[in-house]
């Protein structure tokens, strides 16, 4: 310490505890140590906002007050309160300014670990020691990992623990004999606090009264204290291995899909099953596919590479985080993690603007996953949002299911009137309906598809309805819905004969075969386009075509997403209720200009 017999500390001083330290050990004997008010208040509106800084400078004073009378120091504090105004201007230099008048009046030395502070002071005249913060390059808790630990987790009083092994193998062992005491865990969470305020590659996550989290380069590392936890508690997370996509092995038309489509695509799995580190995989991979990339992330510990931004809640709103995402005009955005529905509707709203969306979120089983959407977004919405889920569990990738849309009966049921819009689940590779989700009454249900072993019986009746349809198109494709129902899909100029005029066709061949048959098209081809306009009156939206197309049949599209098959009433209209899910869809299809009507 310069020779003085007044020391003025600031904030940055107070914080860090080294008054206290010097008081200890006799190297500010028969010196006077002034405390500006305005450093009091400061720290006190830090703590009253929950900032751990407010707390320690506060605890810092306290210790100095008791210190001092033993060790011949004087502490007094003077100066004025500073106003509500000069507080709320204390990140502008205020409160900073108000010490350095307060130094220069008592001819004191200002004691401060800010550089520029310390800079602006001698710029003024002010007599300053300036105390940097020793950076360390490596912190107490680093020792306590190896090549395999994920976690360490430490208590006082007990002996530390970590999760060591890879995703799927991971044990909880104690890593030492001795237990931890709190005055070694306190010298932790002030190495790592400190790391946080001077390391480029740390920073606070979270800031709040008796927790914190913070980002140390690797590591995510979650502080608590009472009274928000019984104890202190110190979680350090770190990431063991960092995979590539082809590490994986995934299905090469789920890569392709993945890259050459804007996608929805939900990441699934308990727990510590690698989630995280498959969406960075999926992130490199697409940065290195020329995509930009975003990552929103709170904390920010996705092992992206440096092409990749990552973004946290601007001002804590992701709301506002997403506003600034549309003007940067990414091509994909991982979203890590997803809990809350407000972040649910932002994931929908982004990936119905156009956004590509990869989101991971908590589940035990993928159509749980699914079932989260349920309920924050409307179900007919819902295959828009998410159109593939990819299931991870140990470190593998365990399942993945697609999502589409469709009108038809459920399976299970049989009459005819019950149509209604199905979110069909089918599995990515075999293409197979596993699932099914629809309104039944008030509530969405979510319904498994049972695949039945075909009777000899039930085979030759279905041998006898292709026979019998091979006489519309001998490429008919059948498929058994019920022991009553079938749905038979014919190429799209086939439909209106097979229907007939006003049905009569398909109610012959109902009564012949003593079935429901549902008449469906098979993939699209886009070559007869239809011009149309479209109309609100009341409750009903109309699609006006030509008139010379009454009685036929004509396919609705969302660009190339089948909506519906309809028939053409008189006058060329075709009649939708807008409160329907099939006529909220068709309204967003116009509003996005995408509706195409095909023949």
């Amino acid at each position: 310490m310069k020779n003085s017999k007044v020391i003025v500390p600031d904030t940055s001083i107070l914080i860090r505890g080294i008054l206290s330290d010097l008081i200890e050990k006799n190297e500010l004997k028969n010196k006077k140590i002034i405390i500006p008010r305005a450093v009091v208040d400061e720290l006190q509106a830090q703590a009253s906002r929950g900032k751990d800084v407010g707390f320690e400078g506060l605890e810092e004073i306290k210790k100095i007050r008791v210190l001092a009378p033993k060790k011949d120091v004087i502490v007094e504090f003077t100066g004025t309160r500073p106003t509500l105004e000069e507080i709320q201007l204390a990140k502008k230099g205020r409160i900073d300014a108000i010490i350095r008048d307060v130094a220069a009046k008592e001819n004191g030395i200002l004691v401060t670990a800010d550089y520029v502070q310390a800079l602006v002071g001698e710029a003024e005249g002010v007599a300053v020691q300036y105390i940097p913060q020793k950076k360390k390059t490596k912190v107490d808790i680093e020792d306590f990992f190896t090549m395999d630990t994920q976690s360490v987790h430490l208590k006082p009083g007990l002996i530390p623990l970590a999760k060591k092994g890879k995703p799927g193998d991971v044990k909880l062992v104690k890593i030492r004999k001795k237990a931890i005491t709190e005055k070694e865990i306190k010298n932790i969470i002030d190495e790592i606090t400190q790391k946080a305020r001077t390391d480029e590659n740390s920073f606070v996550e979270i800031g709040k009264h008796g927790a914190m989290v913070i980002q140390m380069g690797n590591y995510r590392i979650s502080i608590t204290r009472p009274p928000f936890s019984n104890t202190i508690e110190v979680t350090a997370v770190r990431p063991v291995v960092n995979l590539t996509i082809d590490d994986y092995k995934l299905h090469d038309e789920l890569k392709s899909r993945i890259v050459n489509k804007s996608q929805g695509v939900l990441i699934a799995g308990p727990p510590g099953s690698g989630k995280s580190t498959f969406a960075a995989s999926i992130a490199n991979f697409l940065s290195k596919q020329g995509k930009i990339v975003k990552t929103l992330e709170q904390p920010r510990d996705l092992q992206v590479d440096p092409e990749i931004t990552q973004y946290a809640p601007l001002e804590g709103d992701w709301e506002k985080t997403s506003d600034l995402l549309l003007l940067v005009r990414p091509d994909y955005t991982i979203f890590d993690e997803i809990r809350k529905t407000r972040e649910f509707r932002m994931f929908g709203d982004m990936r119905l603007a156009g956004v590509g969306m990869i989101g991971v979120v908590h589940a035990n089983d993928p159509v749980s996953a699914i079932q989260r959407f349920i309920g924050r977004l409307e179900l007919g919405i819902i295959p828009h949002v998410i159109n593939t889920v990819i299931f991870i569990d140990k470190g593998v990738v365990e399942k993945t299911y697609e999502l589409s849309l469709t009108v038809k009966v459920p399976s299970g049921m049989k009459e005819a009137d019950l149509a209604r819009p199905v979110v069909e689940i089918r599995d990515f590779e075999t293409k197979d309906v596993v699932f099914e989700i629809y309104t039944f009454g008030d509530e969405s249900v979510i319904m498994p598809v049972q695949k039945t072993e075909v009777s000899p019986i039930k085979k030759l009746a279905t041998d006898r309805i292709y026979q019998e349809m091979r006489k519309w198109d001998n490429n008919v494709e059948v498929e058994v819905l019920s022991d009553d129902r079938i749905a038979v899909k014919v190429d799209n100029d086939i439909i209106a004969r097979l229907i007939g005029k006003k049905g009569k066709n398909i109610e012959e061949i109902e009564k012949k075969l003593g079935i429901h048959i549902s008449v469906e098209p098979k993939e699209a081809t886009f070559k007869n386009e239809i011009n149309f306009y479209t109309e609100e009156h009341g409750k009903h939206f109309y699609v006006k075509i030509d008139p010379k197309l009454s009685g036929k049949s004509v396919d609705i599209y969302s660009n190339e997403e089948f909506l519906m098959t309809s028939l053409v009433g008189k006058s060329g209209n075709i009649r939708i209720k807008k409160k329907s899910d099939i006529g909220r869809m068709i309204l967003q299809a116009v509003t996005k200009k995408s509706l195409r009507i095909l023949m």
